[in-house]
């Protein structure tokens, strides 16, 4: 199987090779595309794919987050205003879409878009153009629009979340990016890749156990985690990246598992019954917890990602001292 490197695309999962295949397809077209994923996936770096692949590659690519940015605010960013339209309005300013004329335009986290932004989107997509705020002259639009969403469009629309109409127009080609933890065998390149990124004069390596636990681990912050991780673990190192270059997570969860193991080996050899087994597993993560924090209930308990008071209660029951 081949490994793509195109644009910080770095891959060879088949799913992914698949959904670049896709892009390939249609990114010379005009067609409106949804990108959906979870945070960290790389929702932007297919955008940037997206727009240098197509026609529009030597023109503008905005970018806005409507997550970022409240209504009203959001408003005059997208479409510009009037030198006078509203308070402190003392000058004139171009919205988003007049700056990505001719280019992209993408939209991130459309899915926090308020509802009265929600048509006035529908209203310049449809009409291809735009008013300022405190505007009276219609201006022309030419734009690609990219959108991205974390969450499932359609299920907002069934909630009357967000509008059906606009729903369709940005969906004219749904992409879904798969998150890290379900395409692992890319986690060795991105992590070498980021590594070269940030360290481009050192020869610097991640060590063999280091790697099994990126492996093992299930990344929910997926490849902007990853990217953090190795960026971080690289400042540590000294030649080779261990584990303890790792944040405390990382490390934290290694030790669970080496519990785990223990308590699972004498499951297997001393004959304990299931409930012997639970009590065994959550003592020695109590305690070793902690110890890590040096008798820190507080800690302890956040570490576990446990209520304090739930924390307290089993360290009672079980005569942790």
């Amino acid at each position: 199987m081949g490994v793509l490197k195109s644009v910080s695309l770095i891959t060879q999962d088949a799913r992914m090779l698949d959904l670049i295949e896709r892009i390939n397809r249609i990114a010379d077209s005009d067609i409106s595309v949804l990108l959906i994923g979870e945070t960290g996936v790389g929702k932007e770096v297919f955008t940037d794919y997206i727009h240098h692949l197509s026609k529009r590659g030597p023109y503008p690519l905005v970018k806005i987050g409507l997550a970022t940015l409240p209504p009203d605010l959001l408003e005059s960013e997208l479409f510009g205003f009037e030198k006078g339209s509203f308070t402190n309005a003392d000058h004139s300013k171009k919205g988003m879409f007049e700056i990505a004329h001719l280019g992209t335009l993408f939209l991130d986290d459309i899915d926090d878009s308020p509802l009265n932004v929600q048509s006035k989107l529908l209203r310049a997509i449809e009409a291809e153009e735009i008013r300022h705020i405190g505007g009276t002259s219609a201006i022309p639009i030419n734009v690609r629009l990219v959108c991205a969403s974390k969450m499932e469009v359609k299920d907002l629309v069934d909630n009357k979340l967000f509008r059906q109409d606009l729903y369709y127009r940005i969906n004219v080609v749904e992409l879904r990016i798969p998150p890290l933890r379900e395409r692992r065998n890319d986690i060795p390149l991105l992590a070498k890749h980021f590594l070269k990124r940030y360290k481009p004069k050192e020869k610097l390596f991640i060590s063999d156990e280091v790697m099994s636990i990126f492996m093992s681990y299930d990344w929910p912050g997926n490849v902007r985690e990853l990217r953090n991780v190795v960026q971080r673990s690289s400042l540590f190192a000294e030649g080779v990246i261990k584990v303890k270059d790792l944040p405390d997570r990382f490390k934290y969860n290694n030790r669970i598992e080496k519990i785990v193991q223990a308590c699972k080996i004498c499951f297997d050899s001393n004959g304990m019954s299931y409930g012997d087994l639970i009590k065994c597993i959550e003592v020695r993560l109590l305690s070793e917890a902690m110890s890590k924090t040096n008798g820190n209930q507080s800690n302890a308990a956040k570490n576990l990602g446990m209520k304090l008071s739930t924390f307290r209660d089993k360290i009672k029951k079980l005569e942790i001292n």
